[in-house]
């Protein structure tokens, strides 16, 4: 602690803060110096680019270099499309997730109706087999019917 407080050691740390002249400064700049920057750093990343990505460089030196497009402000009307189009884009979105509930709801209702429809084929068999068991109960009972009477008939 006897060093750290020590007029040395106030002197060391004095020497190592920058001073109170050294500040940020504020800079301006305009739209034609920043395309112009971009433009130099545009054109040192196709000469240090490989084949493949050198085109899409190329591109983009030649997009920023017209004179077209440095009157019109760059890519603007592309921009404009690409917002039209998102714009485009999330009405489908919104059209798409309504028919995608109106979908569901109606899977819900035709596989209600196939549950019902189930139960009534199930019903029916049901009363089928009911009737065939009273047909064959009652066809018994018919040629029971048919010995008892030609036994009477011979008596």
């Amino acid at each position: 602690i006897k060093v750290l407080n020590d007029d040395d050691a106030l002197d060391l740390f004095k020497q190592t803060l920058p001073s109170v002249s050294a500040s940020f400064l504020q800079m301006q700049t305009t739209a034609g110096t920043q395309r112009s920057r971009a433009l130099e750093l545009f054109r040192d990343a196709e000469k240090k680019a490989v084949r493949g990505d050198r085109v899409g460089l190329q591109m983009l030196v030649l997009a920023m270099t017209g004179k077209r497009a440095l009157a019109q402000g760059g890519f603007d009307k592309v921009i404009k499309m690409v917002d039209e189009m998102v714009e485009v884009l999330k009405k489908e979105q919104v059209d798409d997730d309504s028919k995608k509930e109106y979908c569901a709801a109606e899977f819900h209702i035709a596989e209600d109706q196939i549950k019902v429809h189930k139960r009534s084929i199930s019903d029916a068999k049901s009363s089928i087999s009911t009737a065939k068991e009273s047909i064959a109960t009652l066809a018994e009972e018919i040629v029971a019917l048919e010995k008892g009477i030609k036994a009477l008939d011979k008596s």
